[in-house]
């Protein structure tokens, strides 16, 4: 591969006739054959290891037509799907502040950085906005938020008998581990990041663990990960790794002997009935999934994830999950309080969320029935910005609307 590194995606460029099957923005043929244009322009496809150091007017257009410039496996919706109705509660007048300055919900969407803005209330659509010619039909990259998408799987496995439970050992799913640091790491610790295995997650230095082999699956993967070194015993010191989310991938797809995109479908997403179908990044065409990454869809379904995670806390009798794995799920971990089952949890109250760099986020507020989703375009991946203030001053804002 070229400069020897791992790929983010590791494909070819897909035919420019797949367009017409796999474009998922709601604009015009006219749209779509420009942002064609500028995928085209800018050698996305050809840069499509280079993802984390796309300009933001490259990840503008790209973030929303990875299915045209990687392989992908639908996640398809219910012949039933329920497209969602809007009940205005009087959101748009919501203000906040930031710095001493004053702004409305309305100036929020016009940020830089952001794409849309979805919130439920108690399963209810109350408001939705999108910028940069961007719908209700979208569908995003959602980058880590997959995460807590794969730990509902997880918890699917589990309560389908694929998996015993938490405390299994990784090597019990994925004997090519055996000898390495993972040799004694369960799946609990997996979840929970703490497996003590060495990794550096710094988006911003291409020669860190994650640039080289964030999206890596299946031997690349493997081979990756088992040379790794140990750094501290499983289960003593959180350490967020995004390949052993990838990790979370493999074993899943070894224990119940199917695709997860399958699975999500089959056990979330039709019972669930999503209102669009789903794309989820593969690492080749016909490959599997990043475990860790790259679930597309749109900000509607996306704020639906939240909606089943919240119903899911009361374990009902028809859930898809193993019992009480929602509770599980939000229980800070013992390395690190903001951190449970691939959620990432508040100490100050019992807010949890789903999150990925650039911005993109599932707010669940159990005891406000709120849920609030953003998909967003930040100047960088992680860290302190301009749109990560505004973000948390609009959530408190709405959230004290239904104190």
């Amino acid at each position: 591969m070229k400069n020897n590194k791992i790929t983010i995606f590791g494909w070819k460029a897909l035919s420019i006739a797949l367009m017409s099957l796999l474009a998922f923005t709601s604009g015009a043929q006219s749209d779509a054959l420009s942002d064609e244009a500028f995928i085209q322009k800018n050698k996305l496809r050809e840069r499509a290891t280079e993802v984390l150091f796309w300009t933001q007017d490259e990840r503008a257009v790209g973030f929303k037509n990875i299915g045209v410039i990687a392989p992908t496996r639908v996640v398809a919706k219910a012949k039933n799907a329920k497209p969602m109705s809007f009940n205005d509660i009087g959101l748009a007048d919501v203000t906040y502040e930031v710095e001493g300055i004053k702004y409305g919900i309305q100036d929020f969407i016009k940020l830089p950085s952001a794409i849309g803005l979805v919130v439920l209330k108690d399963g209810q659509l109350v408001y939705e906005n999108y910028t940069e010619g961007n719908d209700h039909n979208t569908r995003w990259i959602s980058f880590s938020v997959t995460k807590s998408v794969s730990s509902l799987l997880i918890g699917a496995a589990i309560k389908d008998g694929y998996i015993e439970g938490v405390d299994d050992l990784v090597v019990d799913y994925l004997p090519q581990f055996k000898g390495s640091a993972y040799e004694g790491v369960s799946i609990k610790n997996v979840l929970n990041m703490n497996s003590g295995v060495q990794w550096n997650e710094d988006y911003s230095d291409p020669k860190s663990d994650v640039s080289i082999a964030g999206g890596a699956n299946g031997i690349t993967l493997v081979n990756y990960m088992k040379a790794l070194p140990r750094a501290h015993k499983p289960g003593t010191v959180f350490n967020y790794n995004t390949a052993e989310s990838n990790l979370i991938g493999e074993l899943l797809r070894s224990a119940i002997g199917n695709n997860a995109s399958t699975y999500l479908q089959d056990k979330i997403w039709q019972p669930y009935a999503m209102e669009s179908d789903a794309l989820w990044l593969l690492d080749r065409p016909n490959g599997v999934e990043t475990g860790g990454c790259c679930l597309l869809a749109t900000l509607r379904d996306f704020s639906r994830i939240g909606q089943f995670a919240l119903e899911q806390l009361a374990s009902p009798k028809d859930s898809p999950l193993a019992v009480n794995w929602m509770q599980n799920s939000v229980v800070p971990s013992a390395t690190y309080p903001g951190y449970g089952y691939q959620w990432w949890l508040n100490s100050d109250n019992n807010n949890f969320q789903a999150r990925g760099i650039f911005g993109q986020s599932i707010l669940v507020m159990p005891d406000l029935g709120l849920i609030i989703a953003k998909h967003g375009n930040t100047p960088r991946a992680s860290g302190p910005s301009v749109f990560k203030m505004h973000s948390d001053a609009l959530n408190m804002a709405i959230a004290k609307r239904f104190n």
